[in-house]
């Protein structure tokens, strides 16, 4: 029988950055963010042991390998050797959206294929094993160079704020009215740069500003706008919702672009200004920069001005994914 697990992809709108080891260890960290209806998919099938291969794997390659030590992919191998588990399996990875486009696919993956694993040995976690399990596949395993809030968007799904505090990690779903959690699912876009990139490639510049403490200023803002727009979701007006965040959007934009030289460019910052002329309130590039998605706030009433301002662009209308890391069952 096949196992597929399922896991959203995610948006952060404040606090990237906070969330690194490097950053939180020394001070508050916090972000805030949600899961999205556009998921990474693993499915795996046991073989049998007649086959010329142990293992198959079909991503944006395909491999076909008779050792564990063989396989390149090194979520892969490296879990799978970490985990003990030896049978052999044929493994498909699928997504609904582009890799390294900033929407957290590989962390995505990363607590899928845990979860996977976990199911596959009859092994039982919550949404914060699969968390931290992720956390140390890539941190520790791989030796990558990432936060730790997209592991958590992934395995617990909603629109949530976790805090970092030293070794603990403090989830607090926000609490949203169904008419403004609806204004603002309902005006939320992806806008596709074109580009897509290695999130490592982008960091170096700001982990080396933020282990020396130079980025310190801006990531303590970014931090305050975590709780300034905590607070305003859980406001009860949707218009006022909308006006207000999607201002905070922009500002947490500006700020995030002096953490690094990398995180935009010309093109980049051309189609954020398009957009923006076009009818967004305000909005983000996705992950750590460079590429991927622009997440963008448009008001219901300026949407088909939007969508005709941007011509040819990609515009896809996201929304909420509430189950968070999922094994999918018949």
């Amino acid at each position: 029988m096949m196992t597929v697990s399922r896991t959203p992809l995610r948006v952060s709108f404040f606090g990237g950055g906070t969330d690194y080891p490097e950053y939180f260890a020394r001070a508050r960290g916090a972000v805030l963010g949600m899961a999205i209806n556009q998921y990474v998919y693993v499915a795996a099938l046991r073989l049998t042991n007649i086959l010329d291969y142990r293992y198959r794997i079909s991503y944006s390659k395909m491999e076909q390998v008779a050792a564990l030590d063989a396989i390149e992919h090194p979520v892969v191998r490296e879990t799978l050797r970490d985990h003990g588990y030896t049978a052999p399996l044929d493994i498909s990875i699928m997504a609904d959206l582009p890799a390294r486009s900033g929407l957290g696919s590989s962390s995505s993956f990363t607590v899928g294929f845990v979860n996977l694993l976990f199911e596959l040995q009859g092994r039982r976690a919550t949404k914060m094993d699969l968390a931290r399990e992720a956390v140390r596949v890539e941190r520790d395993l791989l030796g990558e160079n990432v936060g730790v809030q997209d592991q958590h968007h992934a395995a617990f799904g909603g629109l949530n704020r976790f805090d970092f505090e030293g070794g603990r990690t403090r989830i607090s779903p926000v609490q949203m009215t169904a008419p403004c959690q609806e204004a603002l699912t309902g005006s939320l876009f992806l806008v596709y740069t074109g580009v897509t990139r290695f999130a490592s490639a982008t960091l170096d510049e700001q982990m080396a500003k933020t282990k020396s403490g130079a980025s310190d200023k801006d990531l303590s803002h970014l931090l305050a706008l975590v709780d300034q727009s905590h607070s305003v979701l859980e406001g009860q007006d949707p218009a006022r919702l909308l006006t207000e965040f999607g201002a905070m959007l922009h500002e947490g934009w500006e700020t995030k672009k002096r953490l690094s030289s990398k995180v935009s460019n010309p093109q980049i910052d051309a189609l954020y200004d398009r957009a923006r002329a076009a009818g967004a309130l305000g909005g983000k590039l996705c992950g750590a920069g460079a590429g991927g998605f622009l997440l963008m706030l448009v008001p219901p009433e300026r949407q088909a001005g939007f969508r005709a301002g941007l011509g040819e662009t990609s515009i896809i209308p996201i929304g909420l994914d509430t189950m968070g890391a999922t094994i999918l069952r018949g």
